[in-house]
């Protein structure tokens, strides 16, 4: 049973400019399993996932990375809450100038002593471990979506965190690739017992491998529980609408 809680978000709110977008938010995210964060277009998903890892800065609340706080963190404390999680960004946002290897072996250049020829070595088993070992040399255009996202999960694997973030890492993706991820995601979270938490709209990779989720509406939390639970035993029309994706008509039904 996995109850421990390695990520708490106390009471978070943000937003842009003065205006928020999400208010007083809280929930947990337990060592090991696989957490979504859901969501309509505009209810926040990625701007909770980008204040959670300091990239924006909260209005307000708490992001506690085993016990120590995200927000406002500084110097010393920030760097080592930075190395304890990685992050796939939407579009898997590599260089497009550099090999798949190249991109990996970034974050190991950046903030390790490692002589080249470790961090070659290192990148090159981070891809094998996604299934690229025989890409690296190939620059992302030379390589197809699926194989540009499970690179970008290679990088944010490169310094051996116990947490990944993702963002909306099937989107684009046809059906089959979208699932080859999935199962990657899986395999990861099984093999290695990395925490992740994905930000997503994609409710076919959400019912695959989602143990729990969040479903965020007019700035709050709407529900949480198991996907497939929260599809069949939804607690209101909008959360039936959505898991069920019925149209707008069908929440006052």
């Amino acid at each position: 049973m996995k109850e421990e809680k390695i990520i708490e978000v106390r009471r978070l709110s943000a937003g842009y400019a003065g205006r928020a977008i999400l208010s007083d938010v809280s929930f947990d995210v337990r060592q090991g399993e696989i957490f979504i964060i859901l969501g309509g277009s505009g209810s926040g998903k990625s701007t909770l996932l980008k204040n959670m890892i300091g990239l924006y800065p909260a209005m307000s609340g708490e992001v506690l990375i085993r016990g120590e706080n995200m927000i406002g963190a500084v110097g010393a404390v920030r760097e080592r809450l930075l190395r304890q999680f990685g992050v796939m960004y939407q579009g898997g946002a590599l260089f497009g100038s550099m090999t798949l290897a190249e991109n990996v072996a970034l974050p190991l250049e950046e903030c390790t002593r490692l002589p080249r020829e470790a961090r070659a070595l290192l990148a090159r088993l981070k891809l094998q471990q996604v299934g690229l070992g025989q890409f690296a040399d190939y620059l992302p255009s030379e390589t197809s979506g699926g194989m540009v996202k499970r690179a970008a999960v290679a990088r944010a694997m490169a310094l051996d965190p116990g947490i990944l973030f993702l963002d909306e890492p099937s989107a684009g993706l046809d059906p089959i690739t979208s699932a080859e991820l999935d199962e990657l995601i899986r395999a990861l979270s099984r093999d290695y017992g990395i925490t992740f938490v994905i930000a997503s709209h994609e409710l076919a990779s959400v019912y695959a491998i989602g143990d729990r989720a969040i479903l965020l509406e007019n700035g709050g939390i709407a529900a949480e529980g198991s996907p497939v639970q929260l599809r069949d035993n939804p607690p209101n029309n909008y959360v039936r609408a959505f898991f069920r994706r019925e149209p707008e008509r069908a929440r006052a039904a």
